[in-house]
């Protein structure tokens, strides 16, 4: 297990992929991209004998082949099933950027022409470079994973579900219209701790300490502080917002497990 702390400040453990479930995956894939390379290369060479092609024109889809499996599938295959390949998908493994959310086109990118140059086929020794980096690395992650910025998880096993926010009914619409980018993880975390203890501060340590942060947060997102509404249900509906943005592609699959709300105080 590893600790990975998201952009709302949850920290969330995930059960880390090692060296035999990762190489297990990798040679699923490896066999799906011999497949998928000898179907494309048998396509491709029947259209070019067909139309009378030079040897030009051979080299040409020889490159385009390998490239688009050792490449290419990868990389597809991790931004379109959210950072599974087929291997990937038949162990339970996902990849996840470093803060525990999905990864998008980017970092498959990077994985993808990493693995092909570093890790695994030109430099990588076929897979020595990858394994060894894996070894070295707490979390398993190859040179892949360093320069993307993600790690390899056993994303079938059930994750904690983390503490969320419940923005009061009548701050949705306004929250849901935020710029939240301006907010910092240590001012997330900060308002997310009073939030979760609010019910053990006193009346006035409560309202301090409300002030103080809800003056913070506005002065953050360049906005007026709402007036009619005490911190606590503003604070509330900004953390509610923002983990809803930032955690929705984590928690989805949980869904059916409960969250855990933090109580929002109403107004009096």
């Amino acid at each position: 297990m590893a600790e990975f702390t998201t952009g709302e400040a949850v920290a969330l453990e995930l059960p880390i992929a090692r060296i035999p479930t990762r190489a297990t995956a990798f040679l699923l894939d490896v066999l799906v991209q011999f497949m998928l390379g000898s179907m494309l290369m048998l396509g491709l060479g029947a259209a070019l004998l067909y139309f009378g092609a030079d040897s030009a024109w051979y080299s040409a889809a020889a490159v385009t082949t390998i490239v688009g499996t050792l490449v290419g599938y990868p990389v597809v295959c991790e931004t379109l099933m959210r950072g599974r390949t087929v291997g990937k998908f038949a162990l339970g493994l996902r990849v996840v950027r470093g803060d525990g959310g999905p990864i998008d086109f980017r970092h498959a990118l990077t994985r993808g022409l990493a693995g092909v140059i570093v890790d695994f086929w030109m430099l990588g020794a076929f897979g020595a470079v990858g394994v060894i980096t894996s070894m070295c690395s707490p979390n398993a992650r190859r040179v892949g994973d360093v320069l993307a910025g993600t790690v390899v998880v056993h994303g079938q096993r059930q994750v904690p579900f983390p503490l969320l926010a419940v923005a009061p009914p009548w701050l949705v619409s306004w929250s849901g219209q935020l710029d939240l980018s301006g907010i910092t993880e240590d001012l997330a975390l900060a308002v997310r701790q009073y939030l979760s203890r609010i019910n053990t501060l006193s009346p006035a340590a409560q309202a301090s300490l409300g002030h103080t942060l809800l003056i913070a947060v506005c002065d953050r997102l360049q906005i007026p502080v709402p007036a009619g509404y005490p911190p606590v249900q503003i604070l509330g509906a900004v953390i509610a917002e923002r983990q809803r943005r930032t955690l929705a592609p984590i928690i989805t699959p949980m869904v059916m497990a409960g969250p855990r709300p933090m109580p929002i105080a109403r107004a009096s």
